[in-house]
This record gives C-alpha cells, sequence and structure tokens, in this order.
C-alpha cells in the first residue's frame, strides 16, 4: 500500500494553497482532486475580490494557476474521488484513504478541502445561466450588478444578509419567500422590511428564468391564487443554504447539526491526530476564496509541526 506524509482531499483554493504550503515544507503532498476540480470558483466567471488580480480573473483561469503553483513545488495532483476514509486514533497513526472505492493508500496527516455546495432550486434554467445571471454569492457577485434590479430567493438568514447586501448596490431588489414568514432571526427580518427598495413577495415559487444569453426575467407563481407573472431582472440569486461535503466523514470526524466539520477554535485541527480542515468544509460564516486559502495556509503547517513532533 503506497504510504505518503500528507494527503489532501479535495482542489478548491483550500486545498491548493495547502499543496503550495505542505510541497514547500517537503511533505510531498499527494492531492486528489474531487468531483469537482478547483471547487466552488469553477462555476464563476468573473472573480474580482481576490487579492493580486487587478482586472479580475476568471474563476477556471485562477484555479488551474493555483493548480501549477501547487505542482511547482512538487505537489502529486491526481484525478479521484476519495470514497471512504478510516482515520487513526493514535497519535503518529496511520490514516487510510478508499480513492474510486477500489484503491487504497496511507498518510500521516491528511488536510481535508471538499469544500461545501450551494444548494439551488434545481431548475433546467437555472444550471443554463450558470454565471450568466445566476449566483448563489451575493457578495462574491453582487458588484456585477449595481444599478440592476435583481431578485433573491430564500427566507433565512442568509438570503436576509444578501438582500441588504444588494439593495445597496441595485435599484431594487425582491426577495420571493415560499412561505408566510422568514426562518430569519427578528433582527435580520426587521432589516429587510426596513429597506426601502426590498420587495418581499411571500407565499412565492420560482418556476422559470426567462432570458437569451444571460438572466431578463423571473417566472413565479403565487402558492396561494396560482396567479403566474414575470419580474423583470438581470440578477438570480439562490440563498437557500450550502451542503458542506463531509458525508464520507460521518461516524469518524465531529460535525455539526448541518455536517460542517468542527475544528479547535482558531486552528484546523479536528478531533482525530494528523487530520486538519480547511475551507468551507469548516466555515460557514465567511465562506470566501481568500478566507479558505487562509485556512489551507495554516492546515499545512499545522500538519508540518505534527509530522515535525514525530519525528
Amino acid at each position: 500500500m503506497e504510504q505518503h506524509e500528507c494527503i489532501i482531499i479535495g482542489s478548491g483554493p483550500a486545498g491548493y494553497t495547502a499543496a503550495i504550503y505542505a510541497s514547500r515544507a517537503d511533505l510531498k503532498p499527494v492531492m486528489y482532486v474531487g468531483l469537482q476540480p478547483g471547487g466552488q470558483l469553477t462555476t464563476t466567471t468573473e472573480v474580482d475580490n481576490f487579492p493580486g488580480y487587478p482586472e479580475g480573473v476568471d474563476g477556471n483561469a485562477m484555479m488551474e494557476d493555483l493548480k501549477k503553483q501547487a505542482e511547482r513545488f512538487g505537489t502529486d495532483v491526481r484525478w479521484g474521488l476519495v470514497s471512504a476514509v478510516d482515520f487513526s486514533e493514535e497519535v503518529g497513526g496511520w490514516h487510510t484513504i478508499t480513492v474510486d472505492e477500489t484503491t487504497q493508500l496511507q498518510a500521516r496527516s491528511v488536510i481535508i478541502s471538499t469544500g461545501a455546495s450551494a444548494q439551488y432550486l434545481g431548475l433546467p434554467s437555472e444550471e443554463k445561466f450558470m454565471g450568466f445571471g445566476v449566483s448563489a454569492c451575493a457578495v462574491c457577485d453582487g458588484f456585477f450588478y449595481k444599478g440592476l434590479d435583481v431578485v433573491i430567493v430564500g427566507g433565512g438568514d442568509t438570503a436576509a444578509e444578501e438582500a441588504t447586501y444588494l439593495a445597496k448596490l441595485c435599484p431594487k431588489v425582491t426577495l420571493l419567500v415560499r412561505r408566510d414568514e422568514m426562518r430569519a432571526s427578528k433582527a435580520m427580518q426587521n432589516r429587510v422590511l426596513n429597506t426601502p427598495n426590498i420587495e418581499v413577495c411571500w407565499n412565492t415559487e420560482t418556476l422559470e428564468l426567462l432570458g437569451d444569453q444571460s438572466v431578463e426575467g423571473v417566472k413565479v407563481r403565487d402558492r396561494i391564487t396560482g396567479e403566474e407573472r414575470i419580474i423583470p431582472a438581470k440578477g438570480f440569486f439562490v440563498a437557500i443554504g450550502h451542503k458542506p461535503n463531509t458525508d464520507i466523514f460521518k461516524g469518524q470526524l465531529a460535525m455539526d447539526e448541518t455536517g460542517y466539520l468542527i475544528t479547535t477554535p482558531g486552528k484546523t485541527e479536528t478531533v482525530r491526530p494528523g487530520v486538519f480542515a480547511a475551507g468551507d468544509v469548516q466555515d460557514k460564516v465567511y465562506r470566501q476564496a481568500i478566507t479558505a486559502a487562509g485556512t489551507g495556509c495554516m492546515a499545512a503547517l499545522e500538519a508540518e509541526r505534527y509530522l515535525g513532533a514525530l519525528h
């Protein structure tokens, strides 16, 4: 069985940053890219808020840059999906990972950067306009809709937060709520209801996104009356939650009720010695590429120190 000092699971900004630092520390990391090589950023056409790109950068191009940088220092980037893990409970123990349900490898340290997936409504038109009017992150993409009318769907704190953020940039924000009340905290609800350019449509569901090359309107239905109508909009923001990609770690690592991995406050270490978690897989607050990259750096440094203490 192959044995390595460090295996990295997942390949977003957290994974690649961890790989750069681990490679430079001569840990000779092996990375498995997973189902979505490059992570969520590969669904974004323009990244404007990552330092070092004054003109902005395409999400795919940025992740390719990070990959090349990691490989330059010796990271072994491999295609494959980690399908099972068996984490040792002993300090210095070997952790076993299974790739594509067939190949098994062992590592003294494992960095988990499998990220989280935004939950979408599942409309075919939603997929068609991904990156061309459809977004799951107002902080990431809101700037591109400055001066334009937008629609946001959701009823929780995230939806309320993103609606008030967009209201500073857009002349009109329409918030679609499926029920006759919001799940958001009272403080967030009050903020939404007291923002003059946010219109809340209660008991409203999205039927279809309309447009040619990009979103131009949203077809909705009133769930009480059955009445259908079209709301003109250039942007459609989905804020119905994220699901961390942690199913394979159930029973192995501590998680919160949503499935986010729990790490020691201020660190990336998990409950298992030598296992670290970085990026959106353990961060449900910020969920930005730059914060993911920061925790990727932390995880690699902590893995290096962990391994150094064994020798």
